[in-house]
């Protein structure tokens, strides 16, 4: 499977996770092919709105350009939603990362495997519970 077949596969994944949740959730299929910055998936409740940016890797860390979150901030600003970066690993859960989350670089940012492991579980990033952190 070609490295953008799996991105739309897992993209599909997630929105059925956000379905499953009660939240109406869609893939913005332009995103990244024009002129407007458009998150890979938008995600409502009536209370809660998201913007995210999806990322599949094999291994970490994953680079970020500042560029691609100044993007997704404009967009989510402009939307009303919140910024989130979605990260799914080969055999692991999906996490999710809030931009204040992420390790500055000198290009933009990264997700370390150290940082992929503190990243928020769905339904915390959904206002479900509340995940203790040791």
């Amino acid at each position: 499977m070609t490295m953008k077949r799996k991105g739309t596969h897992y993209e599909r994944e997630l929105v059925h996770l956000l379905w499953d949740e009660g939240f109406a959730a869609i893939r913005s299929a332009g995103s990244g092919s024009m002129q407007y910055p458009s998150p890979d998936i938008l995600a409502g409740n009536g209370a809660i709105f998201l913007a995210i940016e999806v990322k599949v890797r094999e291994k970490l860390p994953l680079y970020i350009s500042a560029e691609k979150l100044r993007e997704l901030v404009m967009f989510s600003n402009l939307f009303g939603a919140k910024p989130i970066i979605a990260l799914k690993i080969k055999k692991e859960k999906w996490r999710f990362f809030e931009l204040e989350m992420l390790e500055e670089t000198k290009k933009g940012y990264k997700i370390t495997q150290k940082k992929f492991f503190e990243g928020k579980e769905l339904g915390e990033i959904l206002n479900k519970y509340r995940q203790e952190r040791l």
